[in-house]
């Protein structure tokens, strides 16, 4: 046997500089310039940034709260009582038994928290439009506190909580206002819900959009 005259070729060697083919816009690709994010920059303020806005957000809403108490003790109905004295000794009753008062009362509340709520909701979004999780937490926790404020205030600005005393003060059969009460305590939630759903109903169809990630660009084939 004879050794063949020609060598078989040498392996091809890709040159350590060698870049990615250029892109349609002339630039070159760079392994480097894609990272643990997909080649994206960081979006957005920043999580800290967000934290602060978010506590804004809970403050604010939280001291709107007294607002809503004042409008809910404005608006809501009066539940009217009746004091009498019997067997020497004074009793309370309602007037008006067949009366929906009472329903009115935390019907008032729930429209009035709705209301809060899809106006938070919606200024929330036009201040703070790429939105988030703390920001969803902020209009969450946010409307709870200011629902829980504005109970405890409209209490406190409504009729004497001591009915009793309230009675022999005005004199027997004489009828006067029932302290506020929110028996429905579901009402609490409304601020929240109504707020959350307005904010990621416009976020979902006004809200910025992510840009498409750009597609890896492939390695030449070797010839």
């Amino acid at each position: 046997m004879t050794a063949p005259l020609t060598p078989p070729p040498p392996p091809h060697e890709q040159s350590a500089h060698q870049q990615w083919p250029p892109s349609a816009d002339g630039g070159t690709y760079k392994g480097a310039a894609y990272g643990a994010h997909g080649g994206q920059g960081q979006d957005g303020p920043g999580m800290k940034t967000e934290v602060r806005e978010a506590a804004v957000i809970t403050v604010a809403l939280a001291l709107g709260g007294v607002l809503l108490g004042v409008a809910w003790n404005w608006l809501a109905p009066r539940v009217p009582l009746v004091g009498d004295v019997v067997d020497g000794r004074w009793v309370v009753y309602v007037r008006d038994t067949e009366g929906e008062q009472a329903a009115g009362v935390d019907g008032t509340f729930t429209l009035l928290a709705l209301a809060f709520g899809v106006l938070t909701g919606a200024v929330v979004f036009l201040l703070r439009r790429r939105g988030g999780v703390p920001v969803v937490v902020a209009l969450g926790l946010g409307g709870l506190l200011g629902s829980l404020l504005a109970w405890r205030v409209g209490v406190w600005l409504g009729p004497a909580q001591d009915v009793l005393a309230h009675a022999k003060e005005v004199g027997r059969g004489v009828a006067f206002s029932a302290p506020l009460k929110l028996a429905a305590k579901g009402a609490l939630l409304t601020w929240s819900i109504g707020a959350l759903l307005v904010h990621l109903g416009l976020t979902a169809l006004f809200g910025p959009r992510d840009p498409e990630p750009h597609p890896y660009p492939q390695e030449p084939a070797l010839h």
